[in-house]
């Protein structure tokens, strides 16, 4: 029997993604200040188990082998976060050099492995100093984003063909502001709606400061993790608590980076907590500077219904009018769904609402319960039905007329999981953190044949 394989498009980009306070350690290192991360995850009760980044999978000791790891799979792009109080501790003034040589090693090392080097600017790791003056609710962070930005791109430019500035600024704004279930772990719907606005500012002035310092055929890019969703039911209200959502969760990012406006609707749902009055003139113009590419976080959809949602919410404004059910079907040890359809249909809508964007799948992948066998094997099946499902709805959707240039899948290593601390593996290389031993998993094993032969087993 002959297998039908589904192909990729010549040039089809294949990745892998990480960011550095997951992975990096080193926290305290070579002149390093803490991030809101650093501050956050020593708070009791924030982290599960009291976890923290320091010494993470110690990717900064262990670059070397990490990037080895990386040539095994045989990836054509590595997608990694800069960290911000590495490069420039205070988030403000000069760089420090031994933090931009830590990058020039890294982006040195994957070129010479012959993968293309792609840096986000900003995954979560705000300087504390400028949390303490501040942070994403005040203008001013957006000015120091752009300076470190320059900075950066000065430093790496001659290295790295592709940036990304910011990475999900809904989970900066509403689940670090308004929920404080992530770094600084503040609850103020007013605040959260200030830091959305200011991140998008942050992301568009940015772009202008690498215009400004890099090559004319970099790439820049933003990433979002657009929220695919679906009403429990066609009922109107179940309609229009979808409605409320889609403004808060996608068309609050998109409609400034690609139209230069907010939602006219959004606007009216918050007004019982902002006038919006921060938004100055020729904000809106600077968010919407072009880029070449937006980047697509996936990795479950959101089935809205009306009524009450759970406290703390990270929707501000919406707690009253919509709650969130829970869909059957199987879920990851994230308890998300397991649901590709919800990829196809976000890359198809955006197709639709932003002709001419080019996209990318910046992150997809799942937390399973992996552990290494007797022999050191990690078998993984799980993970692998999850890859195997959602490439082939990328290429249902490139087949379909999208745009999609490449997928990066989350994450390379068991990391540091956030407010889960090390109790949810995302790798496909496994991760003992007590010895810091990497071991491919059976979905890095898949993953290296998908990647070689560019296309899918149907």
């Amino acid at each position: 029997m002959t297998t039908t394989h589904l192909r990729f498009p010549t040039g089809f980009r294949w990745g892998t993604a990480t960011a550095a306070y997951q992975i990096e350690g080193a926290a305290a290192e070579d002149g390093r200040t803490p991030s809101i991360w650093d501050t956050f995850s020593r708070i009791p009760g924030t982290v599960r188990n009291g976890d923290t980044g320091d010494i993470a999978a110690d990717h900064y000791h262990r670059m070397h082998e990490d990037v080895a790891l990386l040539r095994t799979l045989g990836v054509t792009d590595y997608r990694f976060s800069v960290a911000w109080p590495r490069v420039q501790p205070t988030g403000r003034g000069p760089a420090l050099q031994k933090g931009l040589d830590f990058y020039r090693r890294l982006t040195d090392a994957l070129r010479d492995a012959g993968i293309r080097p792609v840096a986000t600017l900003y995954h979560w790791d705000l300087p504390q100093e400028l949390e303490n003056s501040g942070g994403w609710p005040i203008r001013a962070t957006a000015d120091r984003f752009a300076e470190f930005a320059s900075l950066t791109a000065e430093a790496l430019g001659d290295r790295v063909a592709t940036w990304t500035t910011l990475n999900e600024p809904w989970c900066t704004a509403f689940l670090g502001y308004a929920a404080g279930i992530h770094a600084p772990g503040r609850t103020s719907p007013a605040n959260a709606l200030r830091a959305a606005h200011h991140l998008n500012l942050a992301h568009g002035r940015a772009v202008q400061a690498l215009r400004a310092a890099l090559p004319g055929e970099s790439e820049i890019s933003l990433t979002l993790n657009l929220h695919t969703l679906r009403p429990l039911t066609g009922s109107a209200a179940d309609r229009e608590a979808l409605r409320r959502i889609d403004a808060l969760g996608n068309r609050l990012f998109l409609d400034p980076v690609f139209h230069a406006r907010l939602p006219e609707d959004l606007v009216r749902d918050t007004a019982a907590v902002t006038d919006w009055s921060f938004v100055e003139d020729g904000d809106l113009a600077a968010a919407a500077a072009p880029i070449d590419s937006l980047g697509v976080n996936y990795y479950a959809p959101t089935t809205v219904a009306a009524g009450r949602s759970e406290t703390p919410s990270p929707w501000p404004t919406a707690e009253n009018h919509v709650r969130f059910p829970r869909p059957p079907g199987p879920r990851t040890a994230m308890d998300w769904p397991v649901d590709a359809e919800g990829l196809y249909e976000l890359l198809t809508r955006l197709r639709t609402e932003l002709p001419g964007v080019p996209l990318m799948v910046t992150e997809n992948g799942a937390a399973y319960e992996d552990y290494a066998d007797p022999e050191g094997r990690v078998h993984d099946p799980e993970r692998v039905a999850y890859l195997h499902g959602h490439l082939a709805a990328v290429h249902r959707a490139i087949a379909d007329g999208g745009d999609v240039r490449g997928y990066f899948l989350w994450s390379l290593l068991d990391n540091f999981e956030w407010s889960y601390g090390y109790s949810k593996r995302f790798g496909i290389v496994h991760v003992d953190f007590a010895t810091q031993r990497r071991t491919l998993k059976d979905s890095a094993h898949w993953y290296a044949r998908v990647v070689a032969e560019s296309s899918l087993p149907a």
